[in-house]
């Protein structure tokens, strides 16, 4: 199904301001290299939410203008395709108090989807820790790492969420396939916390990824400080450190598995998925400096990670074959407590 006009200028307009905000990053706050000290983590962390929270209220009050929906059959045709948590039975026959209710479920599906998507970059940043200390970089080279890596994201997930929207769309089946992984993947990092091991790291020789590039491309050894790339004797060649920047790319690909897939358990709308992961990526990276000096605070984090893949892959499943249809405001409130039982924990 082709995107209409008001779809496209949309992302053109929400494409446009997130290209302007890490352009602004990147040329004004980012010009030397150093580390980010928390408060500045700190500052740029809060930034972000409240951006995100911000585009919540777009949603809430000009939602419908996002695929030009301004009739009641518009609203029931959407509802059907692609917003299972909404009973069609339920919905007002009068036009602007169905647009209204629709407007509502959609920003609530936008900010479950954020809280997913934000939380489950909590254990993207487990890993993304281990990268640097396995290969050691150095602490000030982390942020143009990670502001690249996060580039590289976008347009990683912008292909990943429309083409599994286009398998769910055209082959509904799918949804329990997802639901299913999700489980596995919830169980499996489960039983990762139960038997992990603080002397794990990951082997740099080995690496896929550092096969791969090995293979294909001119690689320079040793220090080259932040050059992703050099020319030795006339010949360019990449460096150690964007090897890195490969590494947390297909990483984050590996993350998109499950991730997106979670989003979809709360909403089947394309743009919903991308506008809740793209906010939860572009603050990866401040939430990045303000974790590392307090992950090992949270100790059952990724337990309720775990708890939390789990339970959306039952309500994927569950839904689709019938057998139970939460709303979306129920889905927020359990998630809310999957999250913030395992911190209190962790705490205690």
């Amino acid at each position: 199904m082709l995107p209409s006009l008001n779809e496209v200028l949309f992302f053109v307009v929400f494409l446009s301001f997130i290209l302007a905000m890490l352009a602004l990053d990147l040329g004004v706050f980012s010009r030397r290299t150093h580390k980010p000290s928390f408060r500045e983590a700190l500052i740029w962390t809060l930034v972000w939410v409240l951006i995100s929270i911000g585009f919540y209220f777009l949603l809430r009050y000009y939602g419908n203008l996002l695929h030009g929906i301004d009739s009641l059959e518009a609203v029931r045709d959407r509802i059907s395709r692609f917003h299972p948590s909404i009973s069609l039975n339920r919905l007002p026959e009068d036009t602007a108090r169905a647009i209204i209710l629709y407007n509502h479920n959609l920003a609530l599906e936008y900010l479950t989807g954020y809280l997913i998507e934000y939380s489950l970059s909590v254990d993207n940043v487990f890993v993304i820790i281990m990268i640097f200390l396995s290969f050691r970089v150095r602490p000030e080279y982390y942020k143009k790492v990670l502001l690249w890596g996060i580039l590289g994201a976008v347009v990683m997930r912008f292909l990943f969420i429309f083409a599994a929207s286009a398998l769910i769309l055209h082959f509904s089946w799918s949804l329990i396939f997802f639901g299913g992984m999700l489980i596995i993947l919830g169980g499996k990092m489960g039983w990762e916390f139960f038997t992990a091991n603080d002397e794990d790291v990951i082997d740099t020789e080995n690496h896929p990824v550092v096969k791969f590039a090995s293979r294909w491309f001119s690689v320079s050894p040793g220090n080259h400080g932040e050059k992703f790339f050099i020319r030795q004797k006339g010949k360019r060649m990449i460096t150690p450190l964007f090897l890195v920047l490969l590494i947390i790319e297909f990483t984050d690909v590996l993350f998109a598995i499950d991730s997106v897939p979670a989003v979809f358990s709360v909403t089947h709308d394309p743009y919903i998925v991308f506008f809740s992961n793209i906010f939860a990526i572009l603050g990866l990276r401040s939430l990045f400096f303000v974790l590392v000096n307090v992950l090992n605070r949270f100790t059952y984090l990724r337990l309720g990670l775990a708890v939390l893949l789990v339970f959306v892959g039952s309500k994927m499943i569950l839904h689709k074959i019938g057998l139970w249809s939460l709303p979306t405001n129920y889905s927020l409130l359990i998630i809310l407590g999957i999250l913030l039982s395992s911190v209190i924990f962790s705490l205690m």
